[in-house]
């Protein structure tokens, strides 16, 4: 008879890019017996609960796979238990995960033998996460031939900062290890100059202003962020971190502003969390409250289909020499678009609207 064992398998993410696993590798085995209190459980749960170290998806894949047998058959994840089975599960151990070349065009801002900067585009992720294993800004820059620095995350080289996926704008690439550990430094170190242009939903009743809100993982919604607030009653926000975000009005739209933001930290969804906690989320932003359409004089504009948030220009000093530059990224033209759609519902001069964007169109 055999007793219920716990897995120690090494599990990484399902959802990256794998190499095929080496020849000669074995698969860890183990042994399984349901009793009579397991009677009515699910094949998936028994065995995620008796492997510790596999994820519930993991789990599922070695079912698919064929890897898990219940009295020597293959079964199906919701196979129920009846007590008395010997469930096998074989997981085979999984390579090293690594990013794959892809031929995605990209618009490339500034290159040197160090650093390259491109202007992403809104949908496009930056590298392999959940969700999302291919079609990244990685699989991008690889597949036009491009040497990465590779000190880090394989699923990540050269990245050194993130732009949301609905984000469109200038992001910062190192080349090579050196490029990389200075730019990490820099960025640590806020020497980095960050600016972005967002529509915000509502009238801003100042010219500027300043949110100094730490940001942390949204204890009842996990996929947002959030600051502190007393709703949660007595509930606190995962690893707050502090986080620093200026704004200046450029122009206001009926019931919207355009505004130009300096980010002073790097923080996960940083400004859509700050101008949500000023009750001015970014338009288009659905998850930190916005609506998913704007109503103005009797108008409704179409859904934007994205965030109105676009990283219009980044400073950096050139990790070699030292020499300050500056690269920017014209705001998009669906954006010029609905700008354009938002002033006409509105009565309101495009040319006003220009000016005050004046440098980043």
């Amino acid at each position: 008879m055999f007793g219920p064992s716990r897995c120690r398998v090494p599990v990484r993410s399902s959802t990256c890019y794998n190499l095929g696993v080496p020849a000669g590798a074995q698969p860890e085995m183990h042994e399984l017996l349901a009793i009579d209190t397991d009677a009515g459980t699910r094949l998936d749960r028994f065995v995620a609960a008796h492997c510790a170290e596999l994820s519930r998806a993991r789990v599922q894949d070695l079912i698919d796979c064929g890897m898990v047998l219940v009295n020597g058959k293959a079964a199906k994840a919701s196979q129920k238990l009846r007590g008395g089975e010997l469930i096998i599960v074989r997981a085979h151990p999984r390579a090293a995960p690594h990013a794959e070349a892809e031929s995605i065009p990209l618009d490339v801002l500034y290159e040197d033998d160090d650093v390259i900067a491109v202007n992403k585009a809104a949908g496009m992720t930056v590298h392999a996460g959940a969700g999302n294993v291919s079609g990244t800004l990685v699989n991008a820059l690889l597949g036009r031939g491009q040497a990465l620095s590779k000190g880090g995350d394989p699923l990540r080289p050269g990245i050194v900062h993130r732009l949301d996926k609905e984000t469109s704008g200038v992001i910062l690439v190192a080349k090579n290890d050196a490029a990389h550990a200075k730019l990490g430094e820099a960025f640590r170190k806020r020497a980095i100059q960050k600016t972005y242009i967002a529509l915000a939903q509502g009238v801003l009743a100042e010219k500027s202003g300043r949110v100094e809100l730490a940001i942390g993982r949204d204890p009842i919604h996990r996929t947002r962020m959030a600051t502190q607030r007393k709703s949660w009653h007595g509930a606190s926000i995962a690893n707050p971190r502090e986080a620093r975000t200026d704004w200046k009005a450029l122009a206001k739209i009926d019931n919207t502003t355009l505004v130009e933001v300096q980010l002073h930290t790097g923080r996960t969804h940083q400004i859509r969390v700050h101008l949500s906690a000023l009750k001015h989320p970014v338009v288009g932003d659905t998850l930190y409250g916005a609506a998913s359409e704007l109503r103005v004089n009797k108008v409704t504009l179409p859904k934007l289909g994205r965030n109105f948030l676009h990283a219009a220009k980044l400073g950096f000093a050139q990790p070699r020499t030292g020499a300050w530059i500056e690269v920017r990224a014209a705001l998009p033209r669906e954006l010029r678009e609905y700008l354009k759609k938002l002033c006409d519902a509105a009565g309101e001069s495009q040319s006003r609207i220009d000016a005050a964007l004046a440098g980043y169109l």
